[in-house]
């Protein structure tokens, strides 16, 4: 599909109407407040290819595995986030003929995301079958300052001539999801109300009891002659699961008739399941009573907010700068901290692909986002996340045959592992290694080493519990390897001695020493007590220590490079400039069979070491593998092209950096891997802010100091971005080779820019000169 959004700073538009390209609206026009989200699915009854989305934060249901050949140590069940009460519906008739896009002639189309102030509208003019033509306008969001409520403003016009309307706002929770195992549907009702001015739904998942209440009001207006009648007739209508309110009227040519729906949506997470009901119409009733323009202003006022702290400008490029706030409007759509009960989706509120569970994604790409854009307490929640659920890990490790340690799930949402793919529930054990550099680093940019003795080292202790069985001891070789695994590079699977699993490996047991060694010093008796409670031995830590260090790392040493895994160079070794376009993407091309048998690489896998643990190694050497490894990548995991944009710009590929940052900041516009359709990619979004901060900005943290060395693309009139660290509130502005940086925190803040170190206080601007890199700009 050719892109086919406009382009604008502060907006996603979509001109002209498409059925072919309905589902890649819905994903990229969502709207969310880190408590419920919502697909950009039409209010009115839409026969046409659409994904129904309406999603409430950590409400889910253990869905039953589905396999051709179920093994020991599978999942029972694969949790996903549950489509819930379809809360925007406003079916329409007109001369008694159902309003439908896919059955009208549309005469004018446009819908609208504002990301400034959070908000999705849409206009059009329709010809309906029988010869009727009308004027579609709404306006809708859900309330950042008031999460549980969901409201619209829905107005239809009468073109050319009188019209008998039918407008019914309700409430249906007779819903399924399009990826449900055997088809089932997940929710039962518990019961339903409709009177003349309010509708409401309650319903219970089948299974662990999740309940939901939801409550719609509304108002109905009309513009046009004072003198012309406006009466109304209302009928209601329930049955299971569904509860609505037909209101009939007659509509003067030209005349608009505005609906005013509130809806409140309420969960049992947050409240007794017997006080719901009564909730939600408190909740919806204060709404309406506050009014559409009131909590229109408050939703302005709340976003406007969050981009006065977080917003990145790129002036000169209209393109870069809508994908990044496109980006961050999606991460704030999804997560707000506040509940540390809740984690981040791979597609966050926009589609049922991957559950809506939690993986390593926000360890390894989301963390860095919310340490530097919010306040420390929520990078803290997503680790407190995972340290609520360290007994579930180590249940994990003991359903594969483990004696010890943890496993943290590759997918989950309460801990048990939930993904039914053997090649990654049993192989793709990497995963424990971003959870241990998560602790690390957040530690190293908050400074709050407290957290180790309360939480981190019990979760390294485990961690590296399970390394050391998973390891073995190769007599031949003299070291100790990881066999049988697979790499984020997941086109290679059931490999031996993947670089990055046994680097990081081999890492997070010498970094869980450090730990309990700085405790010792620091924090004795919370390094006694965790070490006490888990019955930790020196003997133990002494193999840690030995397995850290005779960890085999293969690499070649006349191609300098670093091996992906055992006898990788044996094969035949491609770029994929080679390729014919028609081959890409591989995944929708060629077989399982072929991809495994190929050079080609899914995304970052060495490369991934490298970034994670850039203090460890020269430029050299990461420009000798990137030069290796990123010509056979085809990035086809969105998390793939924000980690080499990094890489690209610390080795001055500043083309390849800024080609990267393309890629992944208009993924989802663009649709780049034809796979937008089921939701956008929300974990690799946090990514695309990586690039920007950590690559074009070259922000690092080393030995508690905030270091800069930024640079702007050459096509960029500027760059400007804030990040807050240990106090200070920084904003970074980059033109030409000057960089400013003013801290606008209450802290003074400890700063390396350009080599240069500084202690910048409150108030203070510093200002720096990047030396002119001679060929930055070529691209490998």
């Amino acid at each position: 599909m050719k892109p086919y959004l406009k382009v604008n700073e502060w907006r996603i538009i979509e001109e002209g109407f498409d059925p072919a390209r309905t589902e890649v609206s819905e994903s990229v026009f969502s709207i969310g407040n880190g408590y419920m989200g919502q697909r950009a699915n039409f209010e009115e009854q839409y026969s046409g290819p659409s994904l129904q989305g309406s999603y409430m934060a950590g409400v889910y249901y253990p869905d039953k595995t589905r396999v051709g050949w179920w093994k020991n140590g599978y999942p029972e069940y694969f949790a996903k986030v549950l489509n819930s009460v379809n809360w925007i519906g406003i079916d329409v008739e007109v001369n008694g003929e159902a309003f439908d896009l896919s059955t009208c002639e549309v005469e004018h189309f446009t819908r609208t995301l504002n990301m400034k102030e959070g908000t999705l509208s849409r206009s059009l003019t329709a010809k309906l079958p029988g010869g009727a033509r009308i004027r579609i306008e709404s306006l809708r969001f859900v309330s950042v300052p008031f999460k549980e409520i969901g409201t619209i403003r829905y107005a239809v016009t009468a073109l050319d001539a009188p019209a008998q309307l039918k407008l019914t706002p309700y409430l249906d929770a007779d819903v399924v999801n399009k990826d449900s195992n055997y088809e089932e549907k997940f929710w039962d009702g518990v019961s339903q109300d409709a009177a003349v001015d309010h509708a409401r739904v309650e319903v219970r998942t089948k299974k662990l009891d999740f309940r939901v209440a939801s409550h719609m009001v509304y108002e109905l207006a009309a513009t046009g002659d004072e003198d012309q009648e406006f009466h109304v007739e209302a009928d209601t209508h329930k049955r299971d699961k569904f509860a609505g309110i037909t209101l009939s009227l007659r509509a003067e040519a030209d005349q608009t008739i505005t609906l005013y729906k509130y809806v409140a949506n309420v969960t049992s997470r947050d409240h007794e399941p017997d006080t719901l009901v009564d909730k939600a119409r408190e909740l919806a009733e204060d709404a309406l009573e506050r009014g559409f323009d009131a909590l229109l202003d408050a939703q302005r006022e709340a976003w406007a907010e969050k981009w006065r702290d977080g917003d990145i400008v790129i002036e000169g490029d209209e393109k870069a700068q809508q994908a990044i706030r496109f980006n961050i409007f999606q991460l704030h759509q999804t997560y707000t901290g506040e509940d540390d009960r809740l984690n981040i989706g791979p597609k966050g509120f926009t589609g049922e692909k991957y559950g809506g569970s939690t993986y390593w994604d926000t360890e390894a790409y989301c963390l860095p986002f919310y340490l530097s854009t919010a306040d420390s307490h929520v990078a803290r929640n997503l680790l407190i996340y995972r340290y609520k659920h360290l007994q579930k890990a180590k249940e994990n490790a003991a359903k594969l045959g483990f004696t010890k340690g943890a496993l943290y799930p590759m997918v989950t949402m309460n801990g048990e592992e939930c993904h039914n793919e053997w090649e990654i529930t049993f192989e793709e054990i990497h995963r424990n290694g971003a959870i241990a550099y998560a602790i690390y680093n957040y530690v190293e940019y908050t400074g709050d080493s407290a957290y180790l003795g309360e939480y981190g080292f019990e979760v390294l202790a485990e961690l590296s519990r399970f390394w050391e069985e998973r390891v073995t001891y190769s007599e031949r070789r003299g070291a100790y390897q990881i066999l049988g695994v697979t790499g984020p590079n997941e086109y290679e699977n059931n490999v031996n001695n993947n670089w990055y699993t046994n680097r990081m490996a081999a890492w997070t047991l010498e970094y869980t020493l450090q730990v309990a060694n700085q405790l010792k010093n620091e924090q004795p008796e919370a390094l006694k007590a965790v070490a006490e409670r888990i019955g930790l031995t020196t003997t133990e830590t002494d193999k840690w220590a030995d397995i850290s260090a005779r960890m085999l790392l293969a690499e070649d040493e006349e191609a300098g490079i670093f091996l992906q895994q055992d006898g990788f160079l044996d094969k035949e070794i491609l770029p994929v400039s080679h390729l014919d376009q028609v081959h890409l993407p591989l995944n929708q091309n060629w077989s399982w069979d072929r991809i495994l048998r190929s050079c080609y690489i899914k995304q970052a896998d060495v490369l991934q070491g490298l970034f994670f643990l850039g203090d460890r190694y020269d430029l050299e050497t990461k420009r000798r593998n990137f030069d290796f490894y990123e010509p056979i990548t085809v990035h086809e995991s969105s998390l793939s092209p924000c980690v080499h944009a990094i890489l690209a710009a610390e080795l001055g590929y500043t083309d390849k950096a800024y080609e990267m940052y393309l890629r992944t900041s208009r993924l989802d516009l663009d649709n780049y891997n034809n796979d937008t359709e089921d939701g956008c990619h929300t974990t690799s979004m946090a990514g695309t802010w990586m690039s920007v901060v950590q690559g074009f900005g070259g922000l690092r943290v080393r030995g508690g100091r905030l270091v800069l060395n930024p640079f702007s693309p050459a096509s960029w009139t500027s760059l400007s971005f804030k990040v807050g660290f240990r106090g200070a509130r920084l904003q970074v502005k980059v033109s030409g080779n000057t960089t400013t940086v003013v801290n606008e925190g209450p802290e003074t803040a400890a700063l390396t820019l350009y080599d240069r170190e500084i202690e910048l206080a409150s108030g203070e601007s510093v200002s720096g000169e990047r030396e002119p890199q001679a060929g930055a700009a070529g691209a490998v």
